[in-house]
């Protein structure tokens, strides 16, 4: 039997020559041809929203004004409930996450996604729910300055990752503090963040050699914490959203982009992104 007679395989439906989609491309991607001005130039992340998956976010501070939309995910008796009345933070932590978009991306849409109480500690299952209500709700990028490190979990968020990945939603994922696994963060769907010395809050490395790709500033960076103040602090977490900051103006310039296309605009716009001509003279690979 021959393949144009028989029935297709399977998953091959998509690409038969009646239902195959157009898809678009661009120029090779290097610096000579994708500069940050064609990336995001002056784009301010308008109509793009992004969910912070935390602690809860402050919206009465300064440093992150208007919060979208807000949700509360916890668990009793054991089913997942979704509280969507406003809300606060309880610790900080979300509101500096917030605070670190918004000074990048000063017109995205925010919300609040909260899954961690006082304590900075939550249960693997109700992040979990928090991210597929994002996910649901049409979300365009998620910034997740939380993992965990409990191994029952991998499959769930590797789950939880792919769906993110095929729906074209960026999974911004702050790797742990310490050595060790972490999920989602170590996933290769994701774009996964640690810390880089520096303060510029648009300067950032990719890293050839992962499972960490993306260094961001996040070592005593100034960020909004609670009773509308300011701390300084060190983290994994603070560089997770200056990525995702970026790449929120990233789509609102370029709505659509597949989350590949995003870290590949990315990666050749990295600091220590070299091209033939500059390899010799350019260390190809930066150590944070």
């Amino acid at each position: 039997m021959s393949a144009a007679s028989g029935p297709r395989l399977a998953w091959s439906d998509a690409f038969a020559a009646d239902s195959l989609t157009r898809i678009r491309t661009y120029p090779p991607l290097d610096p000579h041809t994708i500069s940050r001005e064609w990336a995001w130039g002056s784009s301010t992340g308008k109509g793009v929203k992004v969910a912070v998956v935390d602690s809860g976010i402050d919206a009465d501070h300064p440093g992150v004004g208007d919060v979208n939309g807000y949700v509360a995910v916890r668990e009793e008796k054991g089913k997942i409930v979704y509280d969507l009345t406003p809300h606060t933070d309880d610790y900080g932590h979300g509101t500096a996450c917030a605070g670190i978009i918004r000074s990048l991306a000063p017109e995205c849409e925010i919300y609040s996604i909260k899954v961690l109480g006082a304590n900075l500690t939550g249960r693997g299952v109700v992040f979990a729910a928090g991210l597929r209500w994002a996910f649901d709700q049409g979300m365009h990028v998620c910034n997740t300055s939380l993992s965990t490190r409990r191994s029952e979990f991998f499959g769930l968020f590797h789950e939880q990752a792919d769906l993110a990945y095929f729906r074209r939603i960026p999974l911004v994922c702050a790797a742990n503090n310490v050595p060790g696994p972490s999920y989602p963060s170590l996933y290769g769907v994701v774009l996964s963040v640690a810390a880089h010395e520096g303060a510029d809050p648009e300067q950032f490395d990719a890293n050839p050699q992962p499972p960490v790709e993306f260094g961001a500033p996040g070592l005593n960076v100034r960020v909004p914490w609670l009773q509308g103040g300011y701390i300084s602090a060190t983290g994994n977490s603070f560089a997770t959203p200056h990525i995702a900051g970026l790449v929120m103006r990233i789509l609102g310039k370029h709505p659509g982009l597949t989350v590949f296309q995003v870290k590949t605009i990315l990666y050749a716009l990295a600091s220590n992104a070299a091209t033939a001509e500059t390899e010799g003279t350019q260390a190809a690979v930066s150590v944070d």
